[in-house]
């Protein structure tokens, strides 16, 4: 076992020695040793019922004869983090995760993960870890919210009834008041927010990747199938670590590319054309936006959730889950081996599907086409990527004049105004990975200008990124961005932009004469933080169409 190194010689007394202070006993020293990498923190709705399920996953790694160690990763919550300066930390925080699961697991040589995470940027840092340093590994996500209730009939969420909510409350649609009784009761308890956002595309990802038990992704937080899961987990791990099975034996290319499907018949978040690629780059497998659009034609989007539809992860979890989504897509699917001893297959063949509506047959499909679209064009040569599953019929194709802005906040400012206008495109610029730094998420400008009336009567396009809960025309990961001199930095107010989803292109109406000239003119920016964390991650950070990896 990879514990060995410090448990096994003489020479490794010392190391015996504080292994004992820790209160480990010594008939327990020949039991492998497995690291439950906790994200609990107070300040995560998703994270706070951690605490419970770490219990369960000791229970479960003693009662499979191993030996576990908590030890704790960092995590920020997006939706704490959005519309300031604490979004930068978001998606960099992605890489502290990887790199601190590494530096723990390597200097303390455990001999296998239990990965206890549940939000935004934490489970891909969990995985990328996992599959960088390849010993046995298996997650946990802790589940979503339940959906709030209002008046006892409507179902409340945190992104249409909050984020929304403010723009409502902006136009005078609903009182102040009112916006105080939906943020009160849009949140109820423990778990990541309720919709298809990015934290449970990530789940759900985490689970079709082979990387969680069946059941797993939409599991409710707080009740009791969560805690067997955790358990069971715990117990798997064991099982995992005497059979060394490691993460790359289940992160093949076919799980990848299971993944990317899963996602597209969802409707995920676009946050996982970072995420896949970033963990398909840890594990040794080369996986590119294309991916996404050459599955995309044949993959139909089969459930439409919150904030493309009305349905919630309750609603998925009741319907069957991943296991029944996997079901719909058996034929289209590779089979792979998963942590829990099933192929997919075996998992897709013993599910049910139990509302045919939250999981629609794939001949009454609510899309002919997965959920995510990647466009190019003069504007993005690098690719740009959109949520057509949430983009209205009349806004797939869109025309408008350019509305320029260098930052978020000097956009939000605009739309609250008043000053952004039905036909117009809102460009938001420098806050792509080098030039946010950290690719903060647009989920305010959007959100508000769905709260205004102008959901699908506006066009948004940046080299950002978009919550999983944006909806409409917005166009995220512009590539190159505008801090690497991307020709989204050439373009000014008035400039004529076409948005065209079916046919995957994203232009300006300039000749190549004009482009090359603008940019030319170009001047180098500097960067807009200079010291600390994010200087040095803007330094290393790559494009948006590589996943935002660091090397």
């Amino acid at each position: 076992m990879e514990s060995d190194k410090i448990k096994k010689g003489i020479e490794r007394a010392p190391h015996r020695a504080l292994l004992y202070a820790t209160g480990v006993h010594p008939s327990k020293m020949k039991n492998p040793f497995i690291g439950i990498v906790s994200s609990f923190t107070d300040l995560i709705p998703g994270h706070i019922g951690m605490r419970d399920l770490e219990r369960f996953i000791e229970k479960g790694v003693h009662s499979g004869g191993g030996y576990s160690f908590i030890f704790c990763v960092s995590g920020v919550c997006d939706g704490i983090a959005m519309g300031h300066e604490g979004m930068s930390y978001s998606l960099p925080s992605r890489e502290l995760i990887a790199d601190m699961i590494e530096s723990v697991a390597k200097a303390h040589a455990l001999d296998g993960l239990v990965l206890l995470t549940n939000c935004d940027k934490i489970t891909p840092g969990m995985l990328m870890a996992a599959a960088r340093l390849d010993i046995p590994s298996i997650a946990v996500t802790a589940g979503p919210m339940v959906t709030g209730r209002i008046n006892a009939k409507k179902k409340l969420s945190l992104v249409r009834d909050t984020f929304e909510g403010v723009g409502r409350c902006q136009s005078g649609e609903i009182s102040v008041d009112e916006l105080h009784k939906l943020e009160l009761e849009a949140c109820p308890g423990p778990g990541s927010c309720q919709g298809l956002y990015t934290a449970n595309t990530m789940s759900c990802v985490t689970e079709a990747l082979g990387m969680s038990l069946p059941g797993c992704a939409c599991a409710i937080a707080g009740q009791s199938k969560k805690r067997r899961i955790a358990f069971e987990s715990g117990e798997r791990i064991i099982e995992l670590v005497r059979k060394g099975i490691t993460p790359r034996k289940i992160l093949t290319k076919k799980a990848f590319e299971n993944a990317v499907r899963v996602d597209l018949a969802l409707g995920g978040s676009t946050n996982t054309a970072l995420h896949i690629p970033a963990i398909a780059h840890e594990a040794g497998v080369k996986l590119t936006l294309e991916t996404f659009d050459r599955l995309g034609p044949e993959t139909p989007h089969i459930s439409c959730l919150e904030p493309a539809g009305d349905h919630y992860m309750e609603d998925l979890e009741y319907a069957g889950g991943i296991p029944a989504v996997l079901s719909r897509l058996k034929d289209r699917l590779s089979d792979n081996p998963t942590v829990s001893g099933k192929t997919i297959f075996k998992i897709a063949s013993e599910a049910k599907v139990l509302d045919d509506d939250v999981i629609r047959p794939l001949n009454r499909a609510y899309h002919k086409e997965g959920g995510i679209a990647v466009l190019r064009g003069n504007l993005a040569p690098g690719g740009a990527v959109v949520k057509q599953s949430a983009v209205d019929e009349s806004s797939m194709r869109f025309t408008g004049e350019a509305l320029v802005y260098d930052s978020e906040e000097e956009a939000i400012k605009a739309i609250l105004r008043g000053k952004v206008k039905a036909g117009k495109v809102v460009v938001i610029r420098y806050e792509g990975p080098k030039g946010g730094p950290g690719m903060r998420e647009m989920l305010l400008p959007t959100a508000s200008l769905v709260g205004i009336g102008l959901g699908n009567k506006v066009a948004l396009i940046t080299d950002g990124r978009f919550s999983g809960g944006t909806r409409g025309p917005c166009i995220g990961h512009v590539s190159p961005e505008a801090m690497e001199k991307g020709p989204i930095g050439i373009l000014k107010d008035g400039d004529i932009i076409e948005i065209d989803i079916p046919k995957r292109k994203l232009d300006v109406k300039l000749s190549d004469k004009e482009i090359a000239e603008r940019k030319s003119r170009m001047k180098v920016r500097e960067p807009k933080i200079k010291t600390g964390y994010l200087a040095r991650y803007a330094k290393t950070v790559r494009s948006a169409n590589t996943g935002a990896i660091v090397e």
